[in-house]
């Protein structure tokens, strides 16, 4: 098996379809079972930073998904596997459901609507002001990327590659789009992203591909990474995590492939690429491009050229989530629940919180001034760092 591979694995804990004897090793693999190998121990540092959580909040446990709270304002959506959804304010809690089945992905939200989605393919909506079950869905198979809501309806990632676009009012479903895949692919967790009249969003083989909202065609294919090698193991380059979008600028990473941005104002022509390989996903601020490598390592890239600025590799093989950056300070959480604040300017580590001690494998989110962090242990932080 491909060494790359099992770095992908053994970082994140995610499947791959198409070959059952890839799966029948995956419960040795997974690095979230009990006899999964210690992580590194983590070097002592002192916080330079001011720290302190401003709230947290107990959810449903994530099992063997990912899940990521919804921000909409001052209010933060949340659900686990077991099925209950809560908005809360504050770190208090407004209201509380239960969808009445496990659940496998969520949530996605907007000021009107909160909605997930279940191993059988089921989206379910919910209203944002209450909790009351609007309407359902269906997908063709399990969702294991939080739906994404928009103005134009919301997206659905399936587990076999499929889009949908469901509408806001009822769910009837709009448009679907289906491409080819390779016989082996990484389930992922990235969600589509609405941006102007389009949806991007990351496929197996390396592809990022914009679909138009109005009848789900594609408009646009950026090549992220090229599959190559000699297996079909060897030959797996997925963009996994979400495309991360700001102006005219799109940019995505890809396992055992790269990170790349396009400018949407010269038709999606290459800006530049470099050949770091991630799972689990980046972000942009005005200058920057911040990315998480396979291997737990922290990059920060010039947005406009991607030449190299910094690097920190002082968390390798600790299943490093995708960053976010607020106030000069960089965040990422890892699979022991710590959540590590990075100077943006050099990488040097700023601080360091401790949650619940469960893997974090959402990517770490901001919220007002601070982030917010959600485990696969159930607990929600909102975090402070000046």
């Amino acid at each position: 098996m491909s060494s790359r591979l099992l770095s992908l694995m053994a970082a994140t804990g995610l499947l791959l379809t198409g070959c059952a004897t890839v799966s029948d090793t995956i419960d040795s693999l997974n690095p979230f079972a009990s006899s999964a190998a210690k992580l590194p121990p983590l070097a002592p540092i002192k916080n330079s930073l001011e720290i302190s959580v401003q709230w947290s909040s107990s959810v449903g446990k994530a099992g063997d998904y990912t899940f990521s709270p919804a921000i909409v304002g001052s209010a933060v959506y949340v659900a686990g596997h077991d099925g209950v959804i809560s908005k809360l304010e504050q770190g208090k809690t407004v209201w509380k459901i239960n969808a009445g089945q496990a659940l496998s992905a969520g949530v996605g939200a907007n000021g009107r609507l909160v909605v997930v989605g279940t191993p059988k393919g089921d989206v379910l909506a919910f209203s944002a002001e209450d909790g009351k079950p609007l309407w359902q869905a269906k997908a063709s198979s399990e969702i294991l990327a939080a739906p994404a809501v928009g103005e134009e309806g919301v997206a659905v990632k399936s587990g076999d590659n499929r889009v949908f676009l469901f509408d806001l009012s009822d769910g009837g479903r709009k448009w679907v789009y289906q491409r080819s895949t390779p016989p082996l692919s990484v389930r992922s967790a990235g969600s589509p992203v609405f941006s102007d009249r389009y949806l991007f969003i990351g496929f197996p083989g390396g592809k990022l591909v914009a679909l138009a909202l109005q009848n789900g065609a594609p408009v646009w294919e950026g090549t992220v990474a090229l599959p190559k090698g000699a297996t079909e193991l060897d030959r797996v380059a997925d963009v996994v995590a979400s495309p991360v979008i700001e102006g005219t600028q799109v940019c995505a990473a890809a396992f055992q492939g790269r990170v790349a941005c396009f400018d949407l104002a010269q038709s999606g022509t290459m800006i530049w690429s470099r050949d770091i390989s991630s799972a689990a996903g980046l972000v942009l601020d005005g200058r920057y491009l911040f990315v998480t490598d396979e291997r737990g390592a922290v990059h920060a890239l010039d947005r406009l050229s991607g030449s190299s600025l910094w690097k920190q590799d002082k968390l390798l093989n600790r299943r490093v989530s995708a960053p976010a950056v607020r106030r000069g300070s960089v965040a990422v959480a890892d699979a022991e629940g710590m959540v590590h604040f990075l100077s943006r300017e050099d990488g040097s580590f700023v601080g360091r919180q401790k949650t619940d001690g469960t893997p974090v494998r959402a990517p770490v989110q901001q919220l007002g001034s601070g982030f917010l962090v959600q485990t696969s242990g159930g607990n929600v932080s909102a975090i402070e760092a000046q």
